[in-house]
């Protein structure tokens, strides 16, 4: 596998983000052009494939923003636990998840630094990670 850096820690699902949003993408215009050609003959049909689509799109995204937002939770608490072990303190109140999450690539030497940095400056989460010396691959991002 390929160390992980800033340039590389995107993950992208080719069988999800594309090959599933591109089939969705092509229903839904089938579905519409299927619905504009019989109306009147099999409205009933017609709609129903539309909304049986307009469902399954909506369920594609909310999938993937409901497995996130779980993760999320657990890298709050995965770094409050890491913060607290260094320094004895939760991290403070006014970070955002993106500043959260962002700091999990930072190794445990810097991270106390970073945080200080992050709730002076209002670091933002790509400022956060270009800030990053020795990159601390996260392979298990969702």
């Amino acid at each position: 596998m390929q160390e992980q850096n800033f340039q590389n820690h995107s993950k992208y699902v080719i069988g999800y983000h594309v090959i599933t949003s591109v089939l969705l993408l092509g229903a839904l215009i089938t579905a519409i052009i299927y619905t504009v050609k019989n109306i009147g003959e099999q409205t009933s049909l017609s709609l129903t494939l539309l909304l049986t689509i307009s469902a399954l799109l909506g369920v594609f995204g909310y999938a993937r923003v409901f497995a996130l937002r779980a993760q999320d939770r657990a890298i709050r608490a995965e770094e409050n636990l890491r913060y607290f072990v260094l320094t004895g303190k939760l991290l403070p109140s006014n970070l955002r998840m993106g500043q959260i999450i962002a700091l999990r690539f930072a190794p445990n030497e810097e991270l106390i630094a970073l945080v200080d940095r992050a709730t002076k400056e209002s670091l933002s989460a790509k400022d956060i990670k270009q800030a990053i010396q020795n990159w601390r691959p996260d392979y298990h991002r969702a």
